[in-house]
């Protein structure tokens, strides 16, 4: 089954915007703290640059990372899963055919330095 061939339920929808919404808190409020913590051991001027230059980059990682489009969904909760921003109870809502995708990819990505092209991969659950 491809990924363009997966069908979204209104309620799976919602746990997974759900599942979603919950790992972009739990990452963005880390960046908060990473932020703050660099903004207070700022001793230069030049530090306070250096808070920016790493939200710049937090911000091009997480505008890359949080991609809610369907057709990548099920790469990007299982991208989450293996970063620790959802953990496997996060999934509950999803069918356990999606789950057991997501978990798989997640297990899989931590085999390879980077996870599958969602255009590049069917996936069968057996």
């Amino acid at each position: 089954m491809s990924t363009r061939e997966l069908f979204w339920p209104k309620a799976e929808k919602q746990a997974a915007r759900t599942a979603y919404e919950a790992a972009y808190r739990k990452e963005c409020a880390a960046i908060v703290a990473k932020a703050e913590a660099l903004l207070r051991a700022a001793s230069q001027p030049a530090d306070v640059w250096r808070v920016h230059d790493f939200l710049t980059t937090q911000r091009d990682a997480t505008d890359e990372k949080y991609d809610y489009r369907y057709i990548v969904l099920l790469f990007i909760l299982a991208r989450l899963l293996k970063e620790g921003w959802l953990v496997e109870g996060d999934l509950d809502g999803l069918s356990a055919d999606k789950a057991a995708i997501i978990t798989h990819l997640a297990a899989r990505s931590t085999q390879h330095s980077h996870p599958p092209s969602p255009f590049a991969l069917s996936i069968t659950i057996r």
